[in-house]
């Protein structure tokens, strides 16, 4: 009898440190940055391609337009993805964009909201490319997660940045002179 009252204690003050982790920490930022060997109008034309987004965003399976013009400020889109077999479905909008620079969104759903920032810029014929992030979780038990998944979701966004940067790089698709 004993035991199962200390079992109990320490899963309480477990249950209580994983809850006071999200109220201390109640938000995750985190940025990356990767250079890729191609030209900065190049890189920006691949990242808006949405029929190359399968390619590096990982379970990506479609986009669906809600409203808005597609790649404009104020346009919203249901992005769906599989994670673990199971889909999840995240509203994106498009917040800012400034073509050849940068594209700001957010992305909101019952888990968590999330304002995402990726930036492009010219450097000796190459790119940097550059990914700023911050997670708020939607309730207690997802602010206590999203405290503890930080690492794991920049280490995701590292593995996101790397594959587009593969993507762009073989890239063979002309953007530009489409008549060729």
């Amino acid at each position: 009898m004993k035991f199962l009252k200390y079992l109990l204690g320490i899963i309480a003050l477990l249950a209580i440190i994983f809850f006071i982790l999200g109220l201390v920490k109640s938000e995750v930022s985190y940025n990356n940055d990767i250079l890729v060997d191609k030209s900065l109008a190049e890189s920006w034309a691949v990242s808006q391609d949405d029929t190359k987004l399968k390619d590096w965003l990982e379970g990506f399976q479609k986009a669906e337009h809600i409203s808005g013009t597609p790649g404009t400020v104020g346009a919203v889109s249901d992005i769906y993805f599989l994670n673990e077999g199971q889909e999840m479905v995240i509203r994106e909008t498009i917040t800012e964009i400034v073509p050849n620079e940068s594209i700001s969104m957010t992305f909101t759903s019952d888990f968590m909201n999330m304002d995402y920032k990726l930036s492009m810029t010219a450097v000796d014929n190459k790119t940097k490319i550059s990914s700023r992030t911050t997670c708020t979780g939607n309730g207690a038990i997802s602010k206590s997660m999203i405290a503890m998944m930080g690492g794991a979701m920049e280490s995701q966004e590292e593995t996101n940045l790397n594959k587009l940067k593969q993507t762009i790089e073989r890239n063979s698709k002309n953007y530009f002179n489409l008549q060729n």
